[in-house]
C-alpha cells in the first residue's frame, strides 16, 4: 500500500510546473538571475497579499527575524522576548542581532506565546517583543510599548481579527515546506514602515542603496530571482490551496474524534487558521509515531525540545522545570500529514492508524 506522506511537495509543484518552467525560461533568456524583474513583482505582490505596504524579500527566514529585529532597534545590551516553544531559528536570529533571547512560556491550549507573560518579561533593556504564529494560526498580540516584530513563517494567509500583521515588521520564511514554498530556502519582511524596509534592504545588499555605495555594514541575503519566479506561480493559488488545508482540517476533527488520549488542535477565537501543521497530543508520542511509521503513515514532531533545553542555548541560564507548558508540549506534540493535496482517503488511512494504536 502506498504511503502516506507527512508532506507531498511533489502534488503543489505539478500543479505550478508549466508556469515555473516558463518563468525560468525567461530569466534564463534574460541573465537576470540577481534582482531581476520577478523579484520586484513578487515583493509588490506579497505585500498586497499580506495588507503591508512594503515586502523585502530575502534568502531565508532566519535572516528575515534577524534583519527585522535589527531594524527595530535589537542589538548588544537589548533584550528581545519570545516563546520557549518555536524552532530554534527565531533564537537564533536574536542571538544573531548580539541581543539576549529572554524566553516566556506559551499558553496549554494553543501553544502559542502566552501575551501576559511576554507583557511581564518586558524591561528597560527590551528591544522587541516577537510573537511566533506557530502551525498556521497567529498568536495574540502583547499589549507592550516596545516593537513587536512576528515570526509569521508558519501563518502565510493566516488573519487574526481581520488583520494579517499587527506588528510593527513581521518575518516570514519561504522554505519548502511552507504554505507558500520555494524550491530551496527564501524569505521576507513585510511593514507598514518605509523607514524599516529601508534598513531591512539595506542589511540584504552589503548596506547599498545604490551600487558600491555601502552606508551600513550589511549581508549578503537577496531573493534570488528564479525563487521569485516559483512564489508568484504559487502565491496566486495560496488562497486556494489554504482553503483546502481548511477543509483537511475540519476532515480530521471528524475522523479523529473519540480517539482515547489523542487531544486535538484548537482554533483560537477570532482567529483564521491556515493549518500548516495539523498538530495533536498524545501521551508516549515517541511509540505513538515510530508505530505510524509502521503502518505507512508520516508524521513529525514540531518541536522536540523547547529553546531553553537546547545546547545551544544553554548560556541563557534556563534550567527543565522554568516553562513548564513548552516542556510537557514538546513531550506530546505529533504533527499528522498535512498540505493541500491530501486526499480524504489517506485521511482516512491516518485516523484507521491512529485507531489501531491507541484503542
Amino acid at each position: 500500500m502506498t504511503r502516506v506522506p507527512f508532506v507531498d511537495l511533489a502534488a503543489a509543484h505539478a500543479e505550478v510546473a508549466a508556469e515555473v518552467r516558463a518563468g525560468f525560461d525567461r530569466v534564463l533568456a534574460a541573465t537576470a538571475f540577481v534582482q531581476g524583474p520577478d523579484v520586484a513583482e513578487f515583493e509588490r505582490e506579497y505585500a498586497a497579499f499580506a495588507g503591508a505596504a512594503h515586502c523585502v524579500g530575502l534568502g531565508n527566514g532566519t535572516d528575515a527575524v534577524e534583519f527585522a529585529l535589527r531594524a527595530a532597534g535589537a542589538g548588544p545590551g537589548r533584550e528581545v522576548v519570545l516563546p520557549a516553544n518555536t524552532f530554534v531559528a527565531t533564537a537564533e536570529a536574536v542571538a544573531r542581532t548580539g541581543a539576549t533571547p529572554v524566553l516566556v512560556d506559551v499558553d496549554p491550549e494553543h501553544l502559542l506565546m502566552d501575551p501576559g507573560a511576554a507583557r511581564a518579561a518586558v524591561g528597560p533593556a527590551t528591544a522587541a517583543v516577537v510573537p511566533v504564529h506557530l502551525y498556521g494560526q497567529m498568536a495574540p498580540r502583547p499589549e507592550v510599548d516596545v516593537p513587536v516584530v512576528e515570526d509569521a513563517a508558519q501563518s502565510q494567509g493566516a488573519a487574526r481579527d481581520g488583520q494579517s500583521i499587527y506588528g510593527d515588521l513581521a518575518a516570514t520564511s519561504f522554505y519548502p515546506g511552507k504554505n507558500l514554498g520555494a524550491y530551496g530556502d527564501a524569505g521576507a519582511v513585510v511593514t507598514g514602515s518605509a523607514g524599516h524596509a529601508r534598513a531591512v534592504r539595506l542589511l540584504a545588499n552589503h548596506g547599498s542603496e545604490v551600487k558600491y555605495v555601502h552606508e551600513t555594514l550589511g549581508f549578503n541575503s537577496r531573493l534570488d530571482t528564479l525563487q521569485a519566479v516559483v512564489l508568484r506561480a504559487k502565491l496566486r493559488r495560496l488562497h486556494a490551496w489554504n482553503d483546502l488545508r481548511c477543509a483537511a482540517a475540519a476532515r480530521y476533527a471528524d475522523l479523529l474524534a473519540g480517539i482515547p488520549g489523542l487531544v486535538l488542535p484548537k482554533e483560537a477565537p477570532g482567529n483564521r487558521h491556515v493549518w500548516h501543521l495539523y498538530v495533536v497530543r498524545v501521551p508516549d508520542r515517541d511509540r505513538v509515531a515510530e508505530a505510524l511509521g509502521e503502518l505507512g503513515v508520516g508524521c513529525g514532531v514540531h518541536y522536540p525540545v523547547p529553546v531553553h533545553l537546547t545546547p545551544a542555548f544553554r548560556s541563557l541560564g534556563y534550567a527543565r522545570g522554568d516553562f513548564p507548558t513548552s516542556e510537557s508540549a514538546a513531550a506530546e506534540i505529533l504533527s499528522l500529514p498535512m498540505f493541500p493535496q491530501l486526499s480524504e482517503e489517506q485521511q482516512e488511512r491516518v485516523a484507521q492508524a491512529l485507531r489501531k494504536i491507541l484503542g
